[in-house]
């Protein structure tokens, strides 16, 4: 390992630390070589995601980035070349902490080209489409909401699911007992990645209404009688509240594929379900803060407490060797977000 990739990689991780609170906390539990692949993978993904969420870039040149910044991951392009041009039109409004990931794309991709043939495809893959995708939805977004159920399916795809099926081919690559079960995990990887991107998505309604979007499924509102693009934070429509508990079940029925994916996961290989584990708590621990305060007004409201992930790590680590203890702790967590009668009119 040279010197130059050694720096790089004491960067990256500092840099987690900086760009995501969540996956500062859950990517530390896996196995050193895992830990390195996904903490690269989701700055690569955190790099997409800023040019997505530049508030002022026209969506043309958002999609021109994400091009060039594929051609980055691809060994096609200079990242020094991609981190200098695209660092001088971000906007100077967006986070610190993200002006600093794109300075340092170069380190980024040097881990990145470190990695085996499969790992390197695994996120060159998952960029590509995330890339795509997002640039196609940056071209309508507004606060007309997308389409229909449909629509949402493939927005979190794209932004998530895609990662879920990352994640899958790094784990199996790292955990050869997994080999057999691959075309099923990543199935319910997708399932995984819809269910936090839902999550995301509803405790972020107001959040991204105040810069003018909105990823509520339009028809699903119109159905209650609500118009999606004229409701405001803190609404007491009874067709907003109808359409949001319906998400809520939706989101938690994806969240129960989640832990079936983690249980295929060995139980001797705690890091990996902790991993999952955690991501999936906090999930549930949010969608039943939006559950019982559904006239919230912005997402500080329903953000789940510090005490509360001490609870999630504390109880992960009593039980991620038990299928059975998890089962049920589970199903008594879910248990208040799930309206089967509702989500089966979706």
């Amino acid at each position: 390992m040279t010197a130059a990739l050694d720096q790089a990689l004491a960067w990256q991780q500092q840099s987690l630390q900086l760009v995501s609170r969540t996956f500062a906390l859950t990517i530390p539990q896996l196995p050193d070589v895992l830990r390195v692949a996904v903490g690269n993978g989701y700055l690569l993904c955190r790099i997409a995601d800023t040019i997505e969420d530049d508030p002022v870039m026209p969506w043309k040149e958002k999609a021109h980035w994400q091009q060039v910044f594929l051609q980055v991951v691809e060994g096609q392009a200079d990242p020094a070349v991609f981190a200098e041009g695209f660092g001088a039109v971000l906007a100077a409004e967006m986070p610190a902490a993200e002006h600093d990931l794109v300075r340092h794309t170069a380190d980024v991709l040097q881990i990145t080209h470190s990695f085996s043939p499969t790992q390197q495809a695994a996120l060159a893959r998952c960029v590509r489409i995330m890339g795509s995708g997002m640039a196609e939805f940056q071209q309508h977004a507004s606060r007309q909401g997308l389409a229909d159920v449909p629509a949402l399916d493939r927005y979190c795809y794209v932004v998530a699911g895609v990662v879920g099926e990352m994640l899958t081919s790094l784990f199996v690559e790292y955990e050869p007992r997994l080999r057999p079960q691959e075309a099923e995990m990543q199935r319910l990887a997708v399932s995984f990645g819809q269910g936090l991107q839902m999550t995301n998505i509803l405790k972020d309604i107001w959040d991204d209404w105040g810069r003018g979007v909105s990823w509520m499924p339009a028809s699903l509102f119109a159905r209650y009688g609500c118009d999606i693009a004229s409701v405001q934070p803190g609404s007491h429509d009874p067709g907003f509240q109808q359409g949001l508990e319906v998400l809520l079940d939706v989101a938690a029925g994806h969240l129960e594929n989640a832990l079936r994916y983690t249980l295929m996961i060995p139980a001797d290989q705690t890091g990996m379900r902790d991993f999952c584990l955690w991501a999936l708590a906090m999930a549930v621990l949010t969608l039943r803060r939006i559950a019982g305060n559904p006239i919230f007004a912005n997402g500080a409201e329903v953000k789940i407490s510090r005490n509360s992930v001490q609870w999630v790590v504390l109880l992960s680590k009593l039980m991620h060797r038990s299928d059975a203890l998890l089962l049920a702790s589970f199903r008594a967590g879910i248990k208040p977000l799930r309206r089967t009668a509702l989500a089966a009119t979706v």
